[in-house]
């Protein structure tokens, strides 16, 4: 069965390198689909690639996802063997603006395709836009933040973007990088609960 997803992620990840169902595929250098282990519990969900994303074709190998790299780490989470990350777009925006809602739209089948393959059990969802692609709620990150969301049967985490927390470096209490250390130690729980004995899927509520 994981040799099928594997190959199925490979195709998936071929397919996607052809698309082109926006313009973002009129300037991109390559399409970034994802990076880490498609059997992981965890799968974090960003809001598209940079200009170093967009050069390797890797997500999150640019300041921020190095700093999610050791926020993760923290936690006890290798970003690379414990969690599959991917971007709700998987063409850089020109400038890296924020995707807009027929780019996302255009993007979003594969990345439901990616949800169905990887079936992680516990999404973190990096930043107002990755919660607005997923969840379809828009609104501030900070009011969002920390609590958790129902989303197909999965438990969802809404968290500050790595790159506004690297605009807010301090580290002391109730400062922005302070939270997202308590949301992913939240997280870290969750995960840990679930392999111990696996939960019944969340009901629509979305309280943990």
């Amino acid at each position: 069965m994981e040799g099928d997803s594997g190959a199925a992620l490979q195709q998936l990840a071929q397919a996607c390198s052809e698309c082109r169902r926006c313009s973002l595929a009129d300037g991109r250098q390559q399409v970034v689909v994802s990076r880490g282990d498609p059997r992981a519990a965890l799968m974090v969900i960003g809001e598209g690639p940079g200009a170093q994303e967009d050069a390797s074709g890797s997500p999150f190998v640019g300041r921020a996802g190095q700093l999610l790299d050791r926020m993760l780490a923290s936690v006890g989470i290798d970003s690379n063997r414990d969690a599959y990350i991917c971007n709700v777009v998987k063409c850089r925006p020109p400038d890296n603006r924020k995707p807009t809602s027929q780019e996302m739209a255009a993007c979003l089948p594969w990345l439901l395709q990616q949800v169905e393959l990887v079936q992680p059990q516990v999404v973190l969802l990096a930043g107002a836009t990755a919660v607005e692609g997923v969840l379809g709620i828009k609104g501030g990150i900070t009011r969002l933040r920390g609590q958790w969301r129902s989303w197909q049967g999965r438990w969802c985490m809404p968290i500050l973007h790595p790159s506004y927390l690297l605009r807010n470096p301090s580290r002391e209490p109730d400062t922005p990088k302070w939270h997202t250390w308590q949301d992913l130690k939240a997280v870290r729980v969750r995960l840990d609960q679930l392999r111990a004995a696996p939960d019944p899927a969340p009901d629509s509520s979305g309280d943990p």
